[in-house]
């Protein structure tokens, strides 16, 4: 059986004019899909503009603001996409469609599993605030001000100048000390005096000594405690509160005010700081003198008469 050109040519006419028939009947159907994707645009702008105006209530990072009023100005927008798939009647497009977002989202979730957690941290700190820009804060052994929370990392400035980038991940999952919260601080200083001293002394003297501390707060009590029993000194601990300003700290000052305090305090009524002792030992049960050990050298070596 011969297949010729006509035979070719109907073929293809029979095939468009069928095309040409489906297309027309779902003519009402594309305007429609049409008109729904064009409304979904406009509501997603409505969407977006809204989002802004409410997460702002509850986060002032404008990339906080900013990438949540694009995702749900793109979910809405995918809203309207799916909408007008299934208007048309492609409801296998549909499906596929979600699939492959799901397996694509699953493989770029195991693929940057670090910067996911990065920016799911600093997502929770933005609208949870533990810390803010100004806050003085130690996190991974680095002490320092915030100077900006972004959605990946923390930046840091030190207080010897230094900026340090700490990823969110290792801030929100590890202990931190916000010194910021607070507008007291508690200052501890370990001393130690001479065994000979007169340890009720010490105590009135160090409490008067430090009692001048310009930044002591009012009410609070100094404390003093003797720790140990060292092997030079009596080692104690004095604590006394301060006042503290985050914006303008002075906590080194106020160590620094009572350490100069003590030290003259203690000049003026002769109690000692002594310096490191040690005791030498000659004999074999120790506790023997240098001289009676060179004696009883002498007397051995001494020839017998």
């Amino acid at each position: 059986m011969d297949f010729g050109i006509n035979d070719a040519a109907s073929i293809v006419s029979t095939k468009l004019k069928n095309w040409l028939e489906a297309l027309t009947s779902m003519l009402p159907n594309i305007v429609v899909a049409v008109l729904v994707l064009i409304a979904f645009y406009f509501l997603s702008r409505l969407m977006k503009a809204g989002s802004r105006k409410l997460i702002s209530k509850f986060s002032d990072q404008a990339a906080i603001i900013g990438l949540f009023s694009t995702i749900i100005a793109l979910l809405t927008i995918m809203v309207g996409l799916v909408v007008a798939l299934n208007v048309l009647q492609l409801t296998q497009a549909v499906t596929s469609l979600l699939a492959g977002a799901g397996i694509i989202g699953l493989a770029l979730g195991f693929a940057f599993q670090d910067i996911s957690a990065n920016f799911i941290s600093g997502v929770i700190m933005a609208f949870k605030k533990p810390i803010v820009v100004g806050d003085i804060i130690e996190t991974n052994g680095y002490t320092g001000f915030v100077e900006r929370i972004e959605l990946r990392s923390t930046i840091i400035r030190t207080f010897q100048g230094l900026h340090v980038i700490i990823p969110n991940k290792d801030i929100f999952q590890n202990p931190f000390t916000n010194y910021t919260r607070t507008h007291t601080r508690r200052v501890d200083l370990e001393v130690g005096v001479s065994y000979g001293d007169d340890l009720d002394k010490v105590i009135a003297v160090v409490e008067k000594a430090v009692a001048t501390n310009s930044y002591l707060v009012d009410g609070e009590p100094i404390k003093l405690v003797y720790e140990e029993f060292g092997s030079s000194s009596i080692n104690f601990k004095v604590m006394f509160w301060i006042e503290y300003n985050p914006k303008k700290p002075m906590y080194l000052e106020a160590k620094s005010e009572a350490i100069r305090a003590i030290k003259k305090a203690f000049d003026e009524n002769n109690i000692t700081i002594p310096f490191p002792i040690r005791t030498l030992d000659f004999g074999i049960k120790g506790g023997e003198k240098l001289s009676e050990q060179l004696e009883a050298k002498e007397i051995k070596l001494l020839p017998k008469a």
